[in-house]
């Protein structure tokens, strides 16, 4: 192959969500691209038309977006090779698809569906699905339809004896037997173009070097090799990625869990975490041990030699682990502003300190999702039971807090500053003045302030998160609760 610029595309169908295995797919032709300071491509496959979502092209823009894949070409940017949408390039699938059929490398196909599926069984061949019905009518037969106005579709003819090889950078050399490829269609009776064949025509136009994708693709790949020779064109690299499985080893679906990228963001997984994650998915960095890496990073450090043919394994646990490690390295202005945004809905009315309650936060929790459940405290003012202050380590009960709350009450309230320090230090003196155990003084606290027994901080950070008024508040109403129950 003559030396020239790394390109890959990107090339999904709008057909609505992004899953895992397609952002790997836009993740990995990234990396190749800029590892070698070549050009990334994005292109809009909308030719099945059935199928086709509408918005999802936004979908797929906001997605690479939010994960950092910046495009060099693409619809909304444009390029040299436009345009980057496969329903505006119908003329040109139609020019080569007459091309192929004048050199004898395709034919018209006047068989309806029901034809076909009634033969299937009489006149099976050693191919699948077709029995080559149309494969060698006259051209005096094909003009006379055609002018007639029958439909046709035009099919790829394949030679029936000998084998086609072709080299893959991660699975080897892979060589089919050519009395296996069906006669393919690439171009329908409307005049969109199948996958495969739009495929091999934008790819080809737009330069692309390395073709990336998953390995369920690779029995079609002799029929791309058979197309690209019949043009003399050039035959680029072959990029296929192993299956990605669950846990249970089978093929990741929804069963697992969250397998779309918006699914993943809206249970609270940070984008940069879900690219980290979906980057380990068929590729290791070598003996680099370590596990999180910048998009910056993998740019620098990526190589295709690094995937691997096995499965790839979609955990869970460890997508938690990364998600947990971006969060406890992430500006503490960026944190703050992203608890915020989470939490002002949560509590309506509530004043809170912001910082106290992003620092509380921050070493403790996994997803962004968490943090509702977490500070669900801000806004119950009241205890629903007494056996929320009953703790039997600290030998504490309903009782033994509202006589200890009794105590501490006016002491609060003389606090001149409420603040983490003045609160640590009143409290240490009210255990040795009042000879109550540090354990017993806080679980009331914390049971007094938060209406619960567990919090993302402790009695001290909770006081100071709720300030100074609420908890008075809160710990007053918590004292008539359980004088009158």
């Amino acid at each position: 192959m003559t030396t020239r610029i790394t390109k890959t595309r990107f090339a999904p169908s709008p057909t609505g969500i992004m899953h895992v295995g397609n952002l790997r797919s836009a993740l990995y032709e990234y990396l190749i691209a800029k590892a070698d300071h070549g050009a990334f491509i994005l292109r809009i496959e909308d030719t099945d038309r059935e199928r086709y979502v509408e918005g999802a092209v936004d979908v797929i823009y906001r997605t690479l977006d939010q994960c950092g894949l910046h495009h060099d070409e693409g619809p909304d940017i444009g390029g040299p090779n436009g345009p980057y949408t496969q329903s505006e390039r119908l003329l040109l699938y139609r020019q080569y698809a007459d091309q192929l059929v004048s050199q004898g490398d395709a034919y018209p196909c006047f068989c309806s569906a029901t034809h076909i599926a009634e033969n299937d069984d009489s006149e099976q061949t050693e191919s699948f699905g077709y029995n080559r019905h149309c494969r060698d009518i006259s051209r005096e037969e094909v003009t006379r339809r055609t002018d007639a106005g029958e439909s046709y579709v035009i099919r790829q003819r394949m030679p029936l004896s000998g084998e086609t090889s072709f080299s893959d950078d991660v699975y080897g050399k892979i060589t089919v037997m050519n009395k296996e490829l069906e006669d393919q269609i690439l171009l329908k009776s409307d005049g969109y173009p199948t996958y495969n064949f739009a495929n091999v025509v934008d790819d080809h136009l737009m330069e692309i070097t390395h073709i990336v994708r998953g390995s369920e693709y690779l029995s079609s790949t002799p029929k791309y090799c058979l197309l690209y020779e019949a043009f003399g064109w050039e035959i680029p690299h072959f990029v296929h990625l192993p299956l990605i499985v669950g846990e249970d080893g089978r093929k990741l679906s929804k069963r697992h869990g969250s397998t779309s990228f918006d699914d993943l963001v809206n249970d609270g997984y940070l984008p940069e975490a879900i690219v980290n994650m979906i980057a380990f998915l068929g590729w290791a960095p070598g003996s680099d041990t370590r596990e999180i890496f910048s998009l910056k990073e993998l740019e620098e450090i990526f190589h295709i030699a690094g995937i691997n043919k096995a499965p790839a394994v979609f955990s869970y646990n460890k997508l938690n682990w990364m998600n947990e490690q971006y969060i406890r390295i992430m500006p503490f202005e960026t944190w703050t502003k992203l608890v915020k945004d989470t939490a002002d809905p949560c509590f309506r009315d509530t004043p809170y300190d912001l910082i106290m309650l992003a620092q509380v936060l921050q070493p403790r929790v996994t997803k962004l999702s968490d943090i509702p459940d977490m500070i669900r405290f801000l806004t119950t003012r009241l205890p629903q039971s007494r056996e929320l202050f009953f703790n039997k380590r600290a030998k504490l009960d309903a009782d033994k807090a509202a006589d200890i709350l009794d105590k501490l009450y006016p002491l609060l309230s003389a606090l001149g500053s409420w603040n983490e320090t003045d609160l640590q230090e009143l409290l240490e003196h009210a255990c040795e003045e009042l000879g109550i155990k540090k354990g017993q003084i806080m679980g009331s606290l914390r049971a007094g302030l938060a209406a619960q027994q567990v919090t993302p901080g402790g009695a001290i950070e909770t006081a100071v998160i709720l300030g100074r008024e609420e908890s008075l508040g809160r710990l007053a109403q918590a004292l008539l609760y359980l004088r009158e129950v």
